[in-house]
């Protein structure tokens, strides 16, 4: 067995339950530091290019947050969500009136193939749709308890975390636990997307956005566990839902450090005032990095079903493929 501090950390959490002792986060994996190769030079030009960094130990949610965890906490808080709220009007220059309501983004597939370029074919903003409502107005969490929660805008997610005494992960942090270890793989499990036929995560088999083939088991989310953890123990950091992430996003990330001396630790992304869409200057929302991918990434479409990509999403928008989990800076268990 190769004597890694992950796999001695691992042991000691194994004497200490044997004990009786109890972990310090239960419900959360305690990863511990160290230096990794960042990002990818080999996919989307957002990812590059790939360099090293440094982060400390932390602990992270073993899932996502899940319909029950999130409905505990608006019962506690009174929370209510940002799909939950009508739009200001000053907020979105030459929005139409009749258009600002409250709803969601919610994924309705095409009947056939349609243009790639144009997301409109298969996004609705839909009146009535917020985290009770997945699917839109008519719809309900019925069955749906150990699900992620989804249509959390970035202002949810970190109300729940800061409710929790947790926090949002960094980029760095969330891609360092994606990769389970192994250092520098194509996706969390290794290097092919589908060994010996068996699908390790939650993802789009078929011809996006019109033809799911549903292979996986599931033609939308899925109860956060139903595939296999990866080497640190956390499941669904690959597929089910996007994840929001702490860090602003920058279109590239930085070079990599000339010397071992100079490698960034705990890095913490881009600037916020940097983070707009070029393309809608007349719209200054600042944007957060997403990561890990859905179950609406497909091969013919969005190659994000791994631990290096990132997306850039609006802090104001929620849709029903983006969740989140937690992190806590810490102490090891033991």
């Amino acid at each position: 067995m190769i004597e890694t501090p992950q796999a001695d950390q691992a042991a000691k959490q194994y004497v200490a339950m044997a004990r009786g002792d109890r972990p310090v986060h239960p419900e959360m994996a305690w990863i511990a530091g160290g230096t990794f190769l960042m990002g990818s030079d080999n996919h989307y030009p957002e990812e590059a290019p790939a360099h090293r960094v440094t982060v400390d130990g932390f602990w992270i949610d073993r899932t996502p947050v899940t319909n029950r965890e999130f409905a505990r906490f608006v019962r506690e808080t009174g929370h209510v969500t940002v799909a939950e709220i009508p739009p200001r009007a000053q907020d979105y220059p030459g929005a139409l009136s009749h258009m600002l309501y409250a709803g969601s983004l919610v994924f309705v597939a095409p009947a056939q193939p349609v243009d790639l370029r144009d997301w409109g074919q298969w996004w609705h903003f839909m009146k009535g749709a917020d985290w009770r409502h997945p699917h839109g107005p008519h719809s309900s969490l019925d069955g749906l308890d150990d699900h992620p929660v989804v249509h959390v805008a970035h202002a949810d997610a970190l109300a729940y975390a800061r409710w929790a005494g947790k926090e949002l992960p960094t980029e760095a942090q969330w891609e360092f636990a994606a990769r389970g270890g192994l250092d520098g793989a194509e996706y969390a499990w290794g290097d092919e997307l589908s060994p010996g036929g068996l699908h390790l995560a939650n993802t789009w088999q078929g011809t996006f956005p019109h033809e799911n083939l549903e292979s996986d088991g599931f033609a939308g989310t899925s109860p956060v566990g139903a595939f296999a953890p990866n080497g640190h123990g956390l499941y669904d950091m690959i597929g089910n839902v996007w994840e929001w992430t702490a860090d602003w996003y920058s279109a590239q990330h930085q070079a990599d450090a000339a010397k071992p001396c100079c490698i960034p630790k705990n890095p913490r992304g881009g600037r916020e005032h940097d983070s707009h869409d070029p393309r809608q200057p007349h719209i200054r929302i600042p944007r957060k990095v997403l990561k890990g991918g859905s179950h609406l990434c497909a091969p013919n479409y969005c190659l994000r079903y791994r631990p290096a990509a990132r997306h850039a999403e609006p802090v104001d928008t929620s849709t029903s493929h983006v969740g989140f989990r937690c992190v806590v800076r810490g102490k090891p268990p033991i």
